[in-house]
């Protein structure tokens, strides 16, 4: 009962307090909805009667003030994820169909045949570190990339290529990994 009074009368209060801070309205109602998980949280130590006003815009301060920094470090660590990006080279496949085709046999294999093929093809990992990403063994990976890889052909040719494109060995021949 305390806190539903608390809110009516100053919910909106506090949501203004918090839109006049803010550049988007929807971070103003996060404030808002912050604040007040915070006030039912510690509602015995809500100051009573005029004093939970100014109470609940301190706590929106601070919540603000969080929010702030949040966004901070995610824009930094965006600004070095984009740096880090501008030195790698995609593969853009000089023969989309043959990507497309690559796409098209995977879809039709097991989640756990696509994401072995993946490790090893597309992030370059060696069965034993394929082993530590999926908590299985490294012996067991060589025999289920085994077994993937020829599924893999199957499905290649069920779709009409004949497997001897330098990708799609990527993907199938066993190769060092």
């Amino acid at each position: 009962m305390r806190f539903e009074t608390l809110f009516d009368d100053h919910a909106r209060d506090v949501l203004a307090f918090a839109l006049r801070r803010v550049v988007r309205p929807e971070d103003a109602a996060d404030v808002t909805a912050e604040t007040f998980l915070v006030a039912w949280r510690r509602l015995d130590g809500v100051p009573h009667g005029d004093e939970a006003r100014p109470w609940l815009f301190g706590v929106a301060r601070k919540v603000i003030s969080n929010q702030t920094r949040s966004e901070l470090r995610r824009d930094r660590l965006g600004a070095k994820l984009r740096e880090q990006l501008t030195g790698i080279e995609f593969d853009h496949a000089d023969d989309v169909a043959t990507s497309s085709l690559v796409r098209d046999a995977l879809s039709r294999l097991p989640d756990d045949d696509r994401e072995l093929l993946r490790l090893t093809a597309w992030e370059g990992l060696a069965p034993t570190e394929i082993a530590t990403v999926m908590s299985i063994p490294a012996a067991t990976v060589r025999t289920r990339l085994h077994r993937a890889r020829e599924r893999m052909r199957h499905e290649l040719v069920a779709l009409g290529h004949v497997v001897d494109g330098e990708r799609v060995l990527a993907v199938c021949d066993e190769g060092e990994s």
